[in-house]
């Protein structure tokens, strides 16, 4: 009888994930709550999840609902937005799941928002999911104000504010909160797809995108959406670009880490119009600092990064700043001017989508014209060959932590055979694992088809 729950179960939860993320690309978060409270989390490909889920069923199990291009579950590496959703934290009103559902469907869904493709009801809540047709993280500003303005259509229930992140994971079905022992289950409403353009378009039409100056369209990519060109989707970049120079310097910013913030809070603010989540996204990138500040100190430092975005959404502030002969209030930094302040190389702008000066315009031209008549040749560019050859060996590697994880006592030929590849590329790939753990942690070597510790001799585990 046992046995005949367990399958029951594992059915529910492969249904609801790989119906979520059907045909998802980048990598999907699967996550658990340990009973002393720790957070496990691992990363895997569309394909894998079916064969990984049975493993992971159990107490407090969740699944992220859009996907990230590597293994990593934060705002600066999401791949694919596959879903709007709100979590109704209701219990906090006591008041019962099932009669809230009546009741927005009474009073909200079809009225200001569309109806959720289905609801789950985590235990003691319940969480409505919008999916729509994927679409790529540069469409996340529009992303953002749709997410905020359903949430704010069903706030008087319950909704949780802090739940509508993109990088947020929810509780599978088949799954039981620990909390009241009660098993997680979903409500299918429908199974048509929503276009996030088109419902942008339907509730939220003062959003309306303005034309892009200078181009084209291009019908061969007219089922993907165009950046927005507005502020918010200049801002959004301009915080990944910083995540980016963060990330080259390997998080070491010292004598610049309060400048680092304080534009991170700033445009955090312009992007989501939420002093709280900016605060909150602010300190997050502070921690992954080398040498982060205390909270009291960036908190401090950058108060007045709050106060400018304020300032640059009041008339009279705007007003007298334009008197003054600015733009406006607020900050308007121009590229030239974050170069400079933030000491940003010329091979860092490499990387950079929008803080670039006009040598690296001309030098992306060039490589635009390259690839225009290479491909009107029929021929593939050596990056294009390069990216798809890393994005393979990332892959790998990432199927080969999970497998020595859970069969540590496995052979080269038995690691082959589990991942389809040959023993010669699971040697190599183990090199590559060797080294990793050389340059972040102690040193390694492999016997017997794992990794050792040269210090204590004891087997590493990576995942």
């Amino acid at each position: 009888m046992i046995k005949k729950v367990e399958n029951k179960a594992v059915d529910k939860a492969t249904r609801h994930v790989l119906h979520h993320h059907h045909e998802a690309k980048g990598y999907v978060t699967l996550a658990y709550k340990e009973e002393n409270g720790k957070w496990r989390q691992y990363h895997f490909k569309p394909d894998e999840l079916a064969r990984e889920l049975p493993n992971w069923l159990g107490k407090d199990t969740f699944f992220s609902q859009n996907t990230f291009y590597r293994p990593q579950r934060k705002n600066g590496t999401v791949k694919e937005l596959r879903a709007l959703y709100v979590d109704v934290d209701c219990h906090n009103l006591n008041y019962d799941p099932h009669w809230v559902l009546g009741k927005l469907k009474l009073e909200v869904f079809e009225e200001s928002i569309p109806v959720p493709n289905y609801v789950i009801f985590s235990g003691r809540g319940l969480i409505c999911i919008w999916l729509i047709e994927p679409v790529p993280s540069h469409a996340l500003p529009l992303w953002k104000a749709v997410q905020t303005y359903f949430y704010q259509q069903m706030v008087y229930v319950g909704a949780d504010k802090s739940s509508i992140d993109p990088t947020r994971v929810f509780r599978i079905a088949g799954s039981v909160n620990s909390k009241n022992g009660k098993e997680v289950s979903i409500k299918q409403c429908h199974h048509n797809k929503y276009v996030l353009r088109e419902i942008q378009a339907e509730y939220l039409p003062e959003l309306e995108r303005k034309p892009c100056r200078k181009r084209k369209p291009k019908p061969k990519l007219a089922q993907s959406i165009v950046p927005l060109c507005n502020l918010r989707h200049l801002y959004d970049s301009r915080i990944r670009d910083i995540e980016k120079v963060a990330e080259l310097r390997k998080y070491d910013l010292k004598g610049y880490r309060e400048l680092f913030c304080f534009l991170y809070r700033y445009w955090s603010c312009c992007v989501t119009a939420d002093t709280e989540d900016s605060l909150a996204q602010m300190l997050e990138f502070n921690n992954e600092l080398s040498e982060p500040l205390s909270v009291s100190e960036v908190i401090r430092a950058t108060r007045s990064a709050e106060t400018a975005w304020m300032n640059k959404n009041d008339e009279k502030a705007n007003e007298a700043a334009i008197a003054k002969g600015y733009p406006g209030a607020g900050y308007n930094f121009k590229n030239d001017t974050i170069i400079r302040l933030l000491n940003i190389t010329e091979e860092e702008q490499k990387h950079m989508k929008t803080i670039i000066d006009s040598r690296e315009k001309r030098r992306r031209k060039r490589i635009r014209d390259q690839m225009v008549h290479r491909k009107k040749n029929g021929s593939v560019s050596r990056a294009e060959y390069i990216q798809a050859q890393q994005e393979r060996t990332e892959h790998k590697l990432s199927q080969l932590k999970q497998a020595i994880k859970r069969y540590p006592d496995a052979s080269n030929v038995k690691l082959a055979e589990k991942l389809g590849i040959s023993e010669g590329y699971i040697r190599k790939l183990k090199k590559k694992l060797a080294a990793e753990s050389t340059r972040t942690g102690p040193r390694s070597y492999i016997r017997g088809g794992s990794l050792y510790s040269l210090e204590n001799k004891k087997r590493i585990v990576n995942g």
